[in-house]
């Protein structure tokens, strides 16, 4: 195990040098942050003002059964909601992986020419985003309707549905196919030969989760010391500040890092060549057929 995932950390670095030679990359997490927050804000915000979570909230009270799912209505503003999000999203990571393919093929891809590969599959993304919002929304019925057994299931269906879509959007970004055929294709290559992207995947959120947890710790711990030493009040809100932005920057890197890193995989397991930054003998080991030995 501590092999697959040294060797998880080394595609991981492998991925972070073909980040350094397009760092405004990075940029495209954080458009998709900023646009997330203000869908939101603009589909939350009237609803919150209009009542419409404290009728929810009423109409769960007098329910006879009070573990009853949320109404027909609720189920139908929770799908659109997640078609909004799911669409901004993938919008995004569509463009970084196909800007990390684009430099994988020797170019040299701008945040320019990213969003442009992006807005060139819309209908494709839009499609892949009601895909899985719907799976969202049963999931989340399976959650809500059958209890604590409900919400097993509702975790192990989602985890499976992570896995056997975790190379669509680079099938999108490399053939132009459509959403459900690019979700067929994920999941036949993961079949055919599953293996290191999970532990890849896995190690770089690790990674960044230990260094956002240090930061968390440490940052906050000088700024308690900070704020209790007299006169101190304004060193402290700086190191707060400072916490937050390193911790932001972390989730940034990690996002980034995680949509070159599913480029690279897909391009090993479909036959692309990759530059000589990549070692081929270590990815060698990231698809694999299932009767193969670790």
């Amino acid at each position: 195990m501590f092999a697959r995932f040294s060797r998880s950390w080394a595609l991981v670095k492998a991925s972070a040098a073909i980040l350094r030679q397009d760092r405004e990359l990075v940029m495209l997490p954080v458009l998709s942050g900023i646009a997330v927050i203000l869908v939101a804000a603009v589909l939350l915000v009237p609803a919150a003002m209009t009542g419409v979570f404290e009728a929810a909230v009423h109409d769960v009270e007098t329910s006879a059964d009070p573990d009853s799912a949320m109404s027909v209505a609720g189920y139908a503003g929770l799908f659109v909601f997640y078609v909004i999000q799911y669409f901004v999203i993938i919008f995004f990571n569509t463009a970084l992986v196909g800007a990390a393919m684009q430099r994988l093929d020797g170019g040299n891809p701008t945040l320019g020419s990213a969003l442009a590969l992006a807005a060139g599959r819309i209908g494709s993304i839009f499609g892949y985003a009601v895909i899985s919002a719907t799976v969202g929304v049963i999931l989340r019925f399976i959650g809500e309707r059958f209890g604590a057994i409900g919400r097993i299931v509702e975790g192990l269906l989602g985890f499976g549905w992570a896995i056997a879509t975790y190379l669509a959007v680079p099938v999108m970004v490399a053939t132009g196919v459509g959403p459900i055929e690019a979700v067929k294709r994920s999941s036949a290559l993961l079949r055919r030969s599953f293996g290191e992207n999970l532990i890849g995947n896995a190690g770089i959120g690790l990674v960044f989760f230990l260094m956002i947890f240090a930061t968390i710790v440490v940052g906050g711990g000088l700024a308690m010391l900070a704020g209790g030493a007299a006169g101190s009040g304004i060193v402290a809100g700086v190191l707060i500040l400072a916490t937050i932005i390193t911790v932001l920057l972390l989730m940034v890197v990690s996002a980034a890092l995680g949509g070159i890193y599913s480029a690279v995989l897909y391009r090993y397991a479909d036959g692309k060549p990759l530059p000589d930054s990549i070692d081929p003998e270590l990815l060698a080991t990231a698809f694999r057929s299932k009767g193969a030995k670790v």
